[in-house]
């Protein structure tokens, strides 16, 4: 069966981000799938290096971890799957996490500094498929869903 895969925002998915407010805390569910062996560029460093995508994700984590601090950035929940209780039990996530940012300018300011474009080199070799969700964070009694 084929799937469609996605590593990057597609200008239509950005631009929606974008038009959402700016000030308001958010929340990005992230899920990702890794490639065997990492994808890298020609001419890139560590290019023909042999890494798997988990560890081409660990460099990107490494390489872009101290622009998502600056920012404010900080994961609040990881996990890893077990099994699939609703939907389709041909698919997993190698990784989960939800991340916090103060505002989507702190994220806007993340993806577009130079520092983070060079680490995101890593990520794009890393993810065969990922998700990546905006949430605004609610205040809610946990003895209810709604």
């Amino acid at each position: 069966m084929s799937e469609d895969l996605f590593v990057d925002p597609s200008r239509e998915n950005f631009d929606a981000f974008k038009a959402l407010p700016r000030d308001t805390p958010i929340h990005m569910l992230n899920l990702l799938r890794f490639r065997d062996k990492a994808a890298y560029p020609d001419g890139h460093a560590l290019a023909g290096k042999g890494l798997t995508g988990r560890q081409a994700y660990a460099e990107y984590g490494r390489t872009s971890g101290p622009v998502f601090a600056r920012v404010g950035g900080s994961i609040v929940w990881r996990g890893r799957m077990e099994t699939m209780v609703i939907g389709p039990t041909d698919k997993h996530w190698d990784m989960a996490f939800i991340a916090y940012y103060p505002n989507s300018a702190a994220f806007l300011e993340m993806v577009t500094d130079p520092d983070y474009r060079n680490a995101v080199v890593n990520r794009q070799a890393a993810v065969l498929t990922s998700r990546l969700i905006r949430f605004a964070p609610q205040e809610g009694d946990s003895e209810s869903f709604g």
